[in-house]
């Protein structure tokens, strides 16, 4: 991942060069953790992504080894909408800027969606999270089967 910066106030992204970066040049989503906030940063060519994550009610983070990827470390945001097909997304575990241990499994935080638009930084989405470890990616599975 290239160096990057960003600047919060609490859960708030003041400023980031995130965008800008060929990382989301091409289209890949970051997480950033601050102050009981996931905030997911949304390339500018994944901005249709935005309408599929407004469906869901929560976000559950997994983590475990992304089947897919030969096992490689990844993260799971799985947007929990009650139906069979809710919207996900995988991230490899370079596309974090923390990682959290399993002692953290559970839910009381915040998930923000953040995106350019206009060419400024906005927060778009702002829903509740949870948080576990999984013994494989995909997991797709609800909060409930945890």
């Amino acid at each position: 991942m290239a160096e990057m910066t960003i600047i919060n106030r609490g859960q708030v992204i003041e400023k980031t060069d995130y965008f800008d970066t060929p990382q989301a040049r091409a289209g890949f989503l970051f997480l950033s953790w601050n102050a009981g906030a996931a905030r997911i940063l949304l390339p500018d060519s994944q901005a249709h992504m935005l309408r599929e994550m407004k469906t869901g009610k929560t976000v559950i983070i997994s983590r475990g080894p992304l089947v897919d990827h030969d096992g490689r470390d990844a993260i799971e945001l799985l947007f929990e909408d009650d139906s069979d097909a809710p919207f996900s997304a995988h991230l490899l575990i370079e596309q974090t800027d923390r990682n959290l241990p399993e002692t953290n499994q559970g839910g009381g935080f915040v998930v923000t969606v953040w995106s350019r638009h206009g060419g400024s930084l906005r927060e778009r989405l702002r829903l509740p999270g949870k948080y576990r470890t999984v013994a494989s990616l995909p997991c797709l599975e609800p909060w409930i089967s945890h």
